[in-house]
């Protein structure tokens, strides 16, 4: 079975000595930059690299430079999807996110992560667990969403949160850890 396979079952696999999986994330790479030296006044342009890039898009969608992401093609957007300045996605697995996400600026989306024995972690080893997102999420500055982690619809993730298990509909969470604050009503 080859690392990539494992990879994508969810098995761990080794990332950092596997050449077919580095030729992948460093094309990845070398896209990424030609994006980011990008004016922004080139929306055109901008918007045919991550249609390229991204697994699949909406029509609307906005990405601002910078971005960097692993492989890029684990990557699914939902209709108005808007991710502000620094935004990371480390996309072993996939990363899918409904319509209507907003992402504030310097916010991380993680499906990498690696053993907690030292042996295997710097052996180079990791996992990759999938990372879902909603309809109508709202991601405030500094939201760092950790490795197998589903968000439901209608959901605010309040500013500086570390999301690292579930989040379900229609509330507001905060916090390291993020954890539910309220349910969204009228009021």
């Amino acid at each position: 079975m080859t690392e990539k396979e494992k990879r994508d079952r969810g098995e761990i696999y080794d990332a950092n000595n596997d050449k077919a999986l580095g030729a992948e994330m460093l094309k990845c790479k070398d896209i990424c930059f030609k994006y980011n030296a990008l004016k922004p006044s080139k929306t055109q342009k901008r918007n045919k690299i991550i249609k390229k890039l991204f697994g699949k898009t909406g029509e609307n969608f906005n990405v601002l430079a910078p971005f960097w992401c692993d492989y890029g093609y684990n990557i699914e957007v939902g209709e108005n999807f808007f991710a502000n300045h620094n935004c990371v996605i480390l996309d072993g697995a996939k990363v899918k996110f409904g319509d209507n996400v907003f992402i504030a600026p310097n916010c991380g989306f993680y499906t990498a992560g690696h053993p907690v024995d030292s042996e295997r972690r710097n052996a180079g080893l990791e996992y990759a667990y999938p990372i879902t997102v909603g309809n109508n999420v709202w991601f405030g500055g500094g939201v760092q969403v950790m490795p197998g982690v589903k968000i439901g619809n209608n959901v605010v993730i309040g500013g500086g949160s570390v999301v690292t298990h579930d989040i379900p509909d229609g509330v507001i969470a905060v916090g390291n850890p993020c954890r539910i604050l309220r349910k969204i009503d009228e009021d």
